[in-house]
C-alpha cells in the first residue's frame, strides 16, 4: 500500500498504514449474517446438510418433512406439513424481518407452475 497523497514519512520508512475501515466494504457481512440465520435455523430443530450448506431439514419421528433452501437473499421452505411450516415461518420472522411472497413461482431463473394436476417446472 502508497502512503496517501500528502502525507510524507520519508525518514520512517518502516512504519506501516493502518487502516480504520475496510478498503472493499463489509466482506465478513455475508458471513455473519448466515452463521446467525443458521443458528435460528438450528434453535427451530432443523439440521444443515453436510453436501451443501445452504440447504436445511427437519425430519420428525412423527414422519413431518420440512427442508428449507437459502440463496443469497432467497428463501425457499417446502415440506409435507403446512403446519410445521407455519411454525418455521413465525420462528424466522420473531428473530429477522421478512416477507412471505407466498406460493414459488419463480427461482434462479426457473418457474414454477402450479395447478390442480401438480407442479410444473420450466
Amino acid at each position: 500500500m502508497d502512503q496517501p497523497p500528502g502525507f510524507i514519512a520519508s525518514v520512517e520508512t518502516h512504519l506501516v498504514c493502518c487502516l480504520r475501515r475496510s478498503l472493499y466494504g463489509l466482506k465478513q457481512s455475508p458471513r455473519a449474517w448466515f452463521g446467525r440465520f443458521s443458528s435460528a435455523l438450528i434453535e427451530f430443530g432443523m439440521t444443515r446438510c453436510e453436501a451443501n450448506h445452504s440447504v436445511f431439514f427437519l425430519h420428525s419421528s412423527s414422519g413431518i418433512c420440512i427442508y428449507l433452501v437459502v440463496y443469497v437473499d432467497d428463501i425457499v421452505i417446502t415440506g409435507d406439513n403446512s403446519d410445521g411450516i407455519c411454525r418455521l415461518k413465525s420462528h424466522l420472522q420473531r428473530q429477522f424481518q421478512m416477507k412471505d411472497l407466498g406460493p414459488l413461482r419463480y427461482f434462479l431463473g426457473i418457474e414454477v407452475a402450479h395447478s390442480t394436476s401438480g407442479i410444473a417446472i420450466y
